[in-house]
């Protein structure tokens, strides 16, 4: 077991049940490969996770090793036709579970439209199982439609996985608005947990002036850990596991674990 626990970021009992949505609608941003380390990390850490996959493709699905057909999903929740607490998967990881997506979950959004309070379901199901995790982590798709504004009005936070390219403020820029229209509307509560600089090289001049205007723009908003590229992070959803199962001693592994260790110093602070 990975240590992370010591004794200066214990969670103190008020914070069990931190919802944390991973969001951006762009795609290949590193959401999917961030919700499934991040909490795997944290689990690591003996934090007990639930992993939510709000993704009709379900890569976080696979990528925990869990089959994304012949099992109880995420629609169900929706549809009304499952119980929250009889979708949860157990993993590899004895604190982690998952509950899972597939492309059923396309349906969703337009089952939906029209309904009443469709835009709350997610937050009034995890109403009932939230006190039994230190932290839920939402896996949202590339696009703020329905699902993502379900799991944003469930939320406590939002953390904002941003790839350095070119068009990265681009980008940032719309989700920002949205997040402002769910604070003023659904979730007057929602925060930044942070911003998460993905994909970073070193070597290539654009990606290291993303993160320096992105560190300019919105200082202590972005976390301190960045995630450089690796390729033990791509190889490991092919495997079915978190790249902590799969090369613990590879960087994007030491990556994740660091965040892991600024979430659980920054709930416990109460900052962000």
């Amino acid at each position: 077991m990975v240590n992370l626990s010591e004794p200066t970021i214990l969670l103190k009992d008020s914070l069990l049940g931190k919802i944390i949505a991973i969001a951006n609608q762009k795609g290949g941003v590193g959401k999917t490969t961030t919700a499934i380390n991040i909490s795997a990390s944290l689990s690591a850490a003996e934090k007990k996770i639930l992993l939510i996959d709000s993704d009709p493709q379900g890569n976080a699905t696979s990528g925990m090793g869990i089959e994304r057909n012949g099992v109880n999903t995420l629609y169900s929740l929706f549809t009304g036709d499952g119980d929250i607490k009889n979708l949860k998967l157990k993993t590899d990881l004895s604190y982690l579970e998952v509950i899972p997506a597939n492309i059923d979950l396309i349906g969703a959004e337009i089952e939906l439209v029209g309904k009443d309070g469709r835009e709350s379901i997610l937050r009034d199901g995890l109403r009932e199982i939230k006190h039994e995790y230190e932290f839920i982590i939402i896996d949202c798709p590339p696009s703020l439609g329905l699902l993502t504004v379900n799991a944003l009005t469930a939320a406590d936070s939002v953390l904002i996985p941003v790839q350095c390219e070119y068009y990265a403020m681009e980008g940032l820029t719309y989700l920002l608005n949205t997040i402002n229209l769910i604070q003023k509307s659904l979730n007057p509560s929602l925060e930044i947990e942070g911003i998460l600089l993905t994909m970073h090289d070193i070597r290539n001049n654009i990606s290291n002036q993303v993160v320096s205007e992105i560190k300019s723009h919105f200082g202590r908003k972005v976390f301190n850990t960045i995630i450089y590229r690796n390729v033990t992070l791509s190889e490991a959803p092919s495997h079915g596991k978190p790249v902590l199962l799969y090369d613990i001693n590879s960087r994007g592994a030491q990556n994740y674990l660091d965040l892991a260790k600024e979430v659980i110093r920054n709930a416990k602070a109460g900052v962000r």
